[in-house]
């Protein structure tokens, strides 16, 4: 290395250390140790009465020092880097004091982990020399496993041992626990210290490798300086700026061509000489696959962070011009043959964008590494397109550069370094190419001289500062391009230059990617790929790689779909030319990427419209005996005989002109939750549910919430365990008794005219025979979904008779997404593979048994027929004949009043002047003098009295009588004109009301109304006959308050909707002119002619507002009715007005549309579990129905969707006919708990004149918490519950108790604004990837306060033995087997033996204790099993903390 890395190199070889054991490695990633702590030793002072001897022998040239090296127990492996501490001398005390603090990091917090202190003392020898002698040793347990020493942080104080710490490398301490009974401890001779956490290292951990021990005033480049001398204590981070490499080529000698076919024939070679015997003699071909290059910050320590990878492309030494060099465009313009005759060299595309900061010793290191592409396995006619291939990679050479050593005069100019290979270190640590060539060039040379340079193997490139290019001028910087851009306007030249170059767009900057491992290089890639080797063209490749996604596969593809692990590297340096023709901004931009057909691939939600849970009867004969004798209600006609009982597995076959013809108009329509069947699960208890409550929603009524329900078991009759009899329902009162009176939960619907609005009677009848209802049924404690299963509705139709009942057993599902398990040794353990995907499970949870019935009534003679009232041209507004004129009257009588019966607004703000306003606030003032000077509150009496006497005095006086009456009569004056002022304030107001009202009086002269029954979705169409009344034509603007009522502009959608509705009507071609910035379409009349001007409300918002979550108090008894006035989730109410305006502007029509809101039908529900404040990406698959709108045979493919939310986007997208089509959502986050729901509208016709299917969605946004962990061994996590306003009585509650245990585990109070941990005991049995809830639910209120979703990322355990036994299928008998096990360590322990498969495998005991190397003999019962087959059961050895000691695996084979 030259003096300019000097510094660099300091640093580097005083950092070198020793690596840990591979296994220890590998055992803090399986136990989830893969976070770095920081740690502080403090030494203080060491007594040590055994030198006494050696101090007054008058060696007082002695000092002493301190040794510290991290020692690995279980493996007898020094490792790290030993730290030196500084020389002290001995006081008259026999005491050293040191007071020295050393820091370090690590990972591997085991409790194997020790750090060895060895005390050395240093003399001089005769001869000048150093002679290092060891007085003793001490070991400090830096993670103990012991109960009393639990904690890191804390005093120690350490006995001195005799010998040397090689002695811990002896044979004999291999197994051994305690080293204090083994070695020998110096009597009086000890060392104190403290060891305690250091959390200020995290922020300056990427400046120092793991494992090496430091002080605090270590040179560690990156790292501020202290004025204390210890800069660790409290680190400051020096400042990275921003710097861009660019123009960066490697050149390699003799050149490009000649170095890589020898180097390709070396390896060829290779394998060729250790081909195995036996094989073909077919050669195998390595090929190059790609060139890379590694950059990277060192600071001597490490990288401050991973590498960068680009990908570099053979180019023509000739190709661009770099700043330092004196060509111009003369020199770039010559003759391609010129530049055909230049070397090649590996160049950059595009520029690097590294952080540095000004230090010496921080280098940037260039590591050139090539991967190669060869066959494997036996090939006798192995193809060279054949795809088993496999790719391995090797670094050819290495370079350092250290920006900031000596004299910065780089800045804009060309860096030449020299590259090395050959066995030296290098800060990747790997080997590195090297040849009889490049051993010789391997010299001492300086590396500034410029013809050495050109000998060796160099990289050439330029550095800038970002922040200087920034504050660059505009025009220097468009020079600067557009030098560039002539540069590149000369086509790169190809190693075969009979092909033919196709232009392609400019790549974007060079990818930035980490670095692929062997490992995932190997790995299998499921898409086609493109080599990058010479400069091939992609359809021109050699062969088939293993090493790259498809680059088809976009980034959202990447993120959805179950890729590679190998795709980490994104290749955008193909070889490209610029086209000529062109225009330099063009190609500076980039060309338009043109989207590839491709579908995000999601696990789709299946709907139930086509996969309803069946309803067929599978309990037995002394199940349904169990269930009739509970003494359930009939559902009873209206003359008091039982419902004519319909079989549901039986087709049901509907008649709809009979249905209509019924006598019966009104309908009793009953739903009798009888009965609830358990069906064991794993991770619950048998007896689970107890409580439960249902949600659904039946038509348009509103969503019901019913009430607690209690699961009532039999105790008298005897249930087996393979048919266990259903457990009836009884609802349980406020009081949290349950309820005495007759079982089960009967809730009724009444629809008849009085209900259905005119029409929709048959929209009724087709939603019963087209439609299943769908119930979510959940555990009231918990507040958890059990599952949801969906009952049809067709068996409610009566077909004729009085009343009809069915009973329902519909099984109870729900899903469970399960990902794909890795195995603990797994280089992939501890985070999750990008090709993990997931699996959806559907789990039966239970069966319900439910009693549908419909009983007929009689039609209410006030609503009589109101169906079939609406003329067939309601759907046509005609203008009221007798309102062209004013009937006369005041403009504030009920004129007005009766044309504004049903304009019903909210109070406004009275509008008036200031000066009027002033007016009546002093009008008003209770204290205001009358004009007169009389007093209000006065009688009237006395003062009548006074007057005459006053009078009767003026009389007699009449001098004084005359002057009275001059001032009564100035007084008068004064008051008329105060009264004159007054009325000239008020007259403006006056007028203005006056033209307000006249205004208001002509625009309800010529507004029609017209009333909408609207809902969501649904278009509601009208055709208002608009007349030109004067005799010259007009054009005429439309303009209408509200989108949601628009003008059908296009005549197809017009007559659509024409034959929709059957309205026969005249439709005109192009009859409406459109103009952008218009308010409105513009339709041209001629005098006095009338058109009919199509309309369409239709909107897709609605109110979004949900019950909380939680069971209701219902009345009970058959009589509960929930059919409620006031609905939810409907559209709003409107008053919208259509104006329709002549060419003054004036209004010549006005069509008021009253939108009457109605509740719409719902489907399918849907609910979906989220991390909290993150996207949903979801998909829903649509089932395959057919649309039968009216005059579209093709509707089929014309399906669209639309959100009642505005922030949620859907999708779908058109597919192939026969493929399923998914629709897409994305749903913006939420805060947990909070629950999102809206509405998706399915529509099968092109111009969404009625939804098909509507379905609603909740979104449960949960707080996610990750846990990774092994099956069968306990894993602990904290969970943080934050109080609200009021105090709560909380219990946690959690999806699979078995496999998570909650603590606290009962009602605990939770205060106002107080935080409570909680503590969860994961323990498994299933590996892969798993979604488990936990609920914090107010017991009183039954309420939900808090839901947790746990993210379970469980790995296999690693096995320690297998077995295979066979056990005989049937005869009821299973089979007995052992297994011996020994205790491995020397102390006595107890042992909790578990199975994955407890139904299967039974222990004779469960615990047991053994001494210390004892065997015992554990006795395993195997249960019989009626069919054959085989399967795995893993058996775990816990110890009592249900920590995993050993894993067995036993394959039970049954024949």
């Amino acid at each position: 290395m030259s003096s300019v890395t000097a510094g660099w190199r300091a640093v580097f070889e005083r950092g070198r250390l020793v690596p840990p054991h591979s296994h220890t490695v590998r055992l803090a990633a399986d136990t989830h140790l893969s976070q770095s702590h920081g740690l502080q030793l403090s030494l203080s002072r060491l007594t040590a009465p055994h030198l006494q001897q050696e101090t007054s022998e008058g060696e007082h040239g002695v000092t002493y020092q301190l040794r510290v090296t991290l020692f690995d127990r279980n493996h007898q492996h020094f490792f790290g880097k030993t730290w030196k501490s500084t020389p002290q001398r001995m006081k008259a005390n026999h005491k050293i004091l040191f007071n020295e603090v050393l820091y370090f990091h690590t990972s591997l917090r085991l409790p194997s982990m020790m750090a060895v202190l060895e005390l050395v003392a240093l003399s001089v020898r005769p001869d000048g020399t150093q002679q290092a002698l060891g007085r003793g040793f001490t070991i400090l347990e830096l993670f103990p496993n012991k109960p009393e020493a639990r904690a890191t942080d804390g005093d120690r104080r350490l006995n001195l041992h005799n010998g040397s710490p090689r002695s811990l490398l002896h044979p004999l301490l291999k197994d051994s626990v305690e080293y204090d009974s083994v070695l020998k401890t110096i009597d009086g001779a000890h060392l104190d210290c403290v060891i305690k956490g250091h959390p200020a290292l995290v922020s300056m951990m990427h400046l120092l490798p793991e494992n090496v021990l430091v002080s605090g005033d270590e040179n560690i480049p990156g790292l501020a300086a202290s004025p204390t001398g210890d800069a660790l204590l409290r680190p400051q981070l020096l400042n990275m700026l921003p710097y861009t490499l660019d123009r960066l080529t490697v050149s390699l000698q003799p050149s490009l061509e000649k170095f890589e076919s020898q180097l390709l024939q070396l390896i060829n070679a290779d394998c060729h000489n250790t081909k195995q015997p036996g094989s073909e003699g077919t050669a195998r071909t390595v090929v190059i696959q790609e060139r890379r290059l590694h950059v990277g910050i060192h600071n001597g320590w490490c990288f401050l962070e991973k590498p960068q990878v680009v990908v570099l492309e053979p180019e023509a030494s000739g190709f661009r011009a770099r700043s330092g060099s004196t060509s111009n465009k003369s020199r770039l313009a010559k003759d391609s043959l010129a530049v055909a005759s230049l070397p090649q060299v590996l160049g950059l595309r595009s520029s690097l964008e590294l952080r540095l900061t000004n230090d010496k010793a921080l280098a940037i290191i260039f590591q050139l590494e090539y991967v190669f592409s060869a066959p494997i396995g036996r090939e006798t006619t192995l193809s060279v397109t054949s795809t088993s291939r496999a790719a391995f990679m090797q670094c050819l050479r290495w370079g350092i550069w250290c920006p900031f050593q000596g004299s910065a005069d780089w800045r804009g100019e060309e860096i030449q370094l020299a590259l090395h290979g050959g066995a030296m270190p290098n800060p990747h640590g790997v080997m590195v190419y090297s040849t009889e060539m490049s051993t010789k060039a391997q010299s001492p040379v300086p590396q500034s001289t410029p013809s050495t340079a050109q000998e060796r193997d160099a990289i050439r490139f330029h550095l800038w500062s970002s922040l200087e290019k920034k504050a660059s001028s505009p025009k220097a910087s468009l020079k600067t391009k557009q030098e560039d851009l002539s540069r590149q306007r000369r086509p790169p030249l190809s190693p075969l230059q009979d092909q033919k170059h196709t232009p392609l767009a400019s790549p974007p900057g060079s990818p930035r990617g980490p670095g692929l491992s062997l490992s995932q290089l190997a790995a299998t890639s499921r898409y086609p790929t493109i080599s990058h080797s010479s400069s091939a063209l992609p359809w021109q490749q050699p062969f088939s790689s293993l090493l790259h996604p498809s680059p088809l596969a976009s980034a959202h593809q990447l993120s959805h779909v179950a890729c590679s692990a190998a795709s980490n590297i994104a290749h955008l340096e193909m070889s490209f030319q610029r086209d000529g023709n062109v225009s330099p901004t063009v190609q500076d931009d980039g060309d338009q990427l043109q989207e590839l057909p491709f579908t995000p691939v999601h696990a789709p939600v299946i709907t139930l419209g086509m996969n309803v849970p069946s309803s067929c009867s599978v309990s037995s004969r002394s199940s349904l005996a169990h269930l009739y004798s509970a003494g359930f209600p009939d559902i009873l006609d209206c003359s008091g005989q039982v419902a004519e009982v319909l079989d549901p597995t039986e087709p049901m076959h509907f008649d709809p002109q009979r249905e209509e013809a019924e006598l019966l108009q009104g309908n009793l329509l009953v739903f009798q939750f009888l009965a609830f069947s358990r069906i064991p699960t794993a991770g619950v208890s048998p007896d689970w549910p107890d409580n439960i409550y249902f949600t659904f929603q039946f038509y348009r009524f509103p969503p019901v919430t019913s009430q607690q329900l209690k699961l009532l078991t039999s105790d008298k009759v005897q249930q087996k365990a393979s048919d266990p009899l259903p457990c009836v329902l009884a609802s349980i009162n406020k009081d949290g008794t349950v309820n005495s009176g007759s079982p089960g939960l009967q809730i009724q619907f009444r629809v008849d005219e009085g209900f259905l609005r005119p029409g929709e009677k048959r929209w009724f009848l087709r939603y019963l025979a087209l439609h299943s209802m769908q119930i979510d049924i959940w555990d009231s404690d918990s507040l958890l979904l059990i599952g949801s299963t969906a009952i049809e509705l067709k068996y409610m139709l009566r077909q004729g008779r009085s009343a009809v009942q069915a009973l329902h057993e519909v099984e109870v599902l729900t899903t469970d997404y399960v990902g794909e398990d890795t195995l603990l040794t797994s280089t992939e353990a501890g985070r999750r593979s990008a090709s993990s995907s997931m699996i959806v499970h559907t789990i039966l949870r239970g069966r319900l048994h439910v009693r549908t019935g419909n009983i007929g009534c009689a039609a209410d003679p006030k609503h009589s027929s109101a169906g079939e009232l609406k003329p067939s041209h309601s759907h046509i507004i005609r203008p009221r004949v007798g309102i062209g004129g004013f009937r006369g009257g005041s403009l504030s009588s009920s004129n007005i009043l009766q044309f504004n019966e049903r304009n019903i607004a909210r109070a406004k703000r009275l509008e008036m002047d200031r000066d009027l306003v002033a007016l009546f606030r002093n009008k008003i003032k209770a204290d205001a003098p009358m004009p007169d000077g009389r007093n209000p509150d006065e009688p009237n009496d006395s003062r009548q009295h006074k007057l005459n006497r006053m009078a009767a005095v003026h009389q007699r006086e009449g001098k004084e009588a005359a002057e009275s009456q001059a001032k009564v009569t100035k007084g008068q004056r004064k008051e008329q004109a105060q009264l004159a002022r007054e009325l000239h304030q008020i007259k403006p107001y006056q007028e203005r009301n006056k033209a307000e009202g006249i205004a208001n009086m002509l625009s309800q002269a010529i507004t029609t109304q017209h009333l909408v029954y609207a809902s969501l979705g649904s278009a509601e169409y009208m055709e208002f006959v608009l007349k030109n009344p004067f005799n010259v034509p007009q054009t005429v603007t439309i303009h209408s308050e509200d989108p949601d009522l628009s003008v059908v502009t296009n005549t197809e959608e017009w007559r659509y909707f024409k034959t929709l509705t059957n309205t026969p009507t005249p439709l005109e071609e192009n009859m409406f002119h459109l103009e952008e910035g218009s308010p409105g379409p513009r339709v041209y009349l001629r005098p006095k002619e009338s058109i009919h001007i199509p309309l369409k409300y239709q909107t897709f918002l609605c109110d979004h507002t949900i019950a909380l979550q939680g069971p209701s108090f219902l009345p009970t008894g058959r009589s509960s009715q929930v059919a409620k006035k006031n609905p939810s989730n409907i559209v709003l109410a409107k008053m919208i007005k259509v104006v329709f305006k002549a060419e003054d502007g004036k209004p010549m029509a006005i069509c008021q549309v009253n939108v009457e809101p109605t509740p719409h039908v719902v489907d399918q529900a849907f609910r979906l579990y989220h991390p909290e404040l993150c996207f949903l990406k979801k998909a829903i698959r649509l089932p395959p129905w057919h649309s039968s709108s009216v005059g579209d045979p093709d509707a089929r493919a014309h399906i669209s969707v639309r959100c009642s939310d505005p922030n949620v986007i859907c999708q779908t997208r058109m597919l192939a006919p026969g493929e399923p089509q998914d629709v897409y959502l994305k749903v913006p986050g939420s805060p947990s708990p909070h629950i999102k729901m809206f509405f998706v509208m399915v529509f099968t016709d092109k111009w969404m004149a009625a939804p098909s299917q509507i379905w609603q969605i909740y979104v449960h946004f949960l707080e996610r918490v990750d846990v990774s962990c092994v099956t069968g061994q306990r894993s602990c996590q904290s969970l943080v519950l934050r109080g609200k306003q009021a105090v709560r009585k909380v219990k946690c509650f959690s999806s699979h108790p078995q496999e998570i245990e909650v603590d606290p585990t009962g009602v605990f109070v939770l205060p106002p604004a107080a935080v409570q941990e909680l503590q969860l005991k994961v323990q498994p049995w299933r590996a892969g990837s798993r979604f488990l809830y936990v609920n914090a639910v107010d017991v009183e209120h039954r309420r939900l306060l808090t839901t947790w979703l746990l993210c379970l990322n469980v790995h296999r355990p690693v096995l320690s033995k297998a077995f295979e036994v066979c056990v005989p299928v049937g005869g009821g008998r299973g089979s007995s087997k052992r297994i011996t096990y020994t205790n491995p360590y020397t102390g006595s322990r107890v042992f909790v033996l578990r199975s994955d498969h407890p139904d299967l495998l039974q222990f004779k005991e469960d615990k047991f204790q053994i001494g210390g190397g004892e065997s015992y003999t554990i006795g395993l019962r195997f249960a019989p099993s009626q069919s054959s087959g085989s399967v795995e059961i893993l058996i775990y050895v816990n110890n009592l903390e249900e920590k995993t000691e050993e894993t067995f695996c036993v394959k039970v084979n049954y024949s």
